[in-house]
């Protein structure tokens, strides 16, 4: 049983003496709003790396912790495998409390972003290392390493060592290093950010066949939306420190909770417009250049629930959902072929606008009609509009 338990984790990096000073004669300014002192993320304490993080984790469910550089999400990992201390919060591991227990006594096993595979060993003596530290028989060692290779397809490679291997094959080592251990949960550190996109796709696949085969509960750590949305069952997207949303691949992509989770889930980037709510005959409609679009009736309902009135609002479209056609104007600067589509980068309203057209059912010559400097249309339903507010970012439908 590897249902875990986050509650209100935190963690802490001190000052060292001359930061603590100003920390200390910062917190003295009375009149610092108190929303920067959160901003800034420095407390008397220290740097906070990581605030207010509360997830329930299924048995056997597929986590992915996704965001930007430095947000925290490795260290949040690092503090589940017992490897950072945690400065505040409890982490429960089935009905165990965890916070003090040392890595090796939490039934946990973890893949790093380097491999972290012992040079002199080979492959077979890598993956039973663990086990052999454990004292565990020779013959189940044995049954459990070859087992594992099998899964993972390295039964050929159990006599090499690691320099004679591929970046994918000491991936694939480093995750049988850790599943021979039968552990309850899988903490993986950005595993495939060392590998060329051919690999990182090849090894995403493997993931998928072997989260089947094992009965385990993962985290994931990767700071690529890609991966993220293609491997989790849940999303927990963190930026500074704090959880800006969870939930599966389809809501976080569908009903992003903010502009930030808008922008940085999806690829090309969701574009933002400076847009205004209107009511028009009962019904919320946005107003963009020149163009009026009725809202869908789920958004409709969504607004009125909340009673949001009419105000100037951030429109979010995503690319793929904008296609050509009578409505607002614009001219391409930069025309992408991807060989089903073409991306456009369509100066309009003010900004740049990305667009992604599909080419299967254009000519070659209505392909080449969207070269640069070319002047195009285009428009969007209200069924694909996300409204967030002005000032707050937040979506108005949540």
């Amino acid at each position: 049983m590897a249902q875990m338990t986050l509650k209100n984790i935190k963690k802490i990096y001190p000052h060292n003496g001359d930061d603590a000073k100003k920390a200390k004669k910062k917190k003295k300014t009375e009149d610092q709003p108190e929303k920067e002192k959160i901003n800034l993320q420095i407390t008397e304490e220290g740097v906070v790396a990581v605030q207010e993080f509360n997830l329930e984790i299924a048995d056997k469910e597929f986590i992915v912790l996704v965001g930007p550089s430095g947000c925290g999400k490795s260290t949040t990992l690092r503090m589940i495998a017992g490897l950072e201390e945690i400065s505040g919060g409890e982490l429960w591991i089935g009905d165990k409390l965890v916070n003090d227990v040392a890595p090796k006594d939490r039934d946990i096993a973890m893949v790093f972003q380097n491999y972290a595979l012992y040079p002199h060993m080979t492959v077979y003596d890598n993956m039973a290392f663990a086990l052999k530290l454990r004292h565990e028989k020779k013959e189940v060692i044995d049954e459990k390493v070859k087992r594992a290779a099998e899964i993972l397809d390295i039964t050929q490679y159990l006599g090499r060592k690691p320099k004679a291997l591929s970046g994918g094959q000491r991936q694939r080592v480093a995750i049988g290093r850790a599943i021979v251990r039968d552990p309850s949960v899988m903490l993986m550190d950005e595993p495939l950010s060392n590998l060329d996109a051919k690999l990182r796709n090849q090894m995403r696949a493997e993931i998928i066949k072997l989260r089947e085969r094992i009965n385990t509960t993962f985290i994931y750590v990767t700071h690529d939306q890609t991966e993220a949305m293609t491997l989790g069952d849940r999303i927990v997207i963190m930026k500074d420190g704090f959880i800006q949303q969870i939930g599966t691949p389809q809501e976080v992509f569908h009903h992003p909770y903010n502009l930030f989770v808008a922008e940085f889930i999806g690829s090309p980037k969701m574009n933002i417009f400076d847009a205004q709510l209107v009511k028009e005959n009962g019904k919320y409609a946005v107003a963009i250049g020149g163009q009026t679009i009725v809202l869908s009736e789920e958004k409709q309902a969504n607004l009125a629930a909340n009673n949001v009135a009419p105000q100037a609002v951030k429109l979010g479209v995503r690319p793929e959902h904008i296609t050509l056609g009578a409505g607002i104007e614009g001219r391409v600067d930069v025309s992408e072929m991807m060989g089903s589509s073409v991306h456009l980068h369509v100066n309009a309203l003010d900004r740049d606008v990305v667009m992604v057209v599909s080419t299967m059912n254009m000519t070659g010559a209505e392909v080449a009609a969207l070269s640069n400097g070319s002047s195009v249309s285009f428009n969007f339903p209200g069924h694909v509009c996300h409204v967030f507010g002005a000032e707050t970012g937040i979506n108005l439908e949540a």
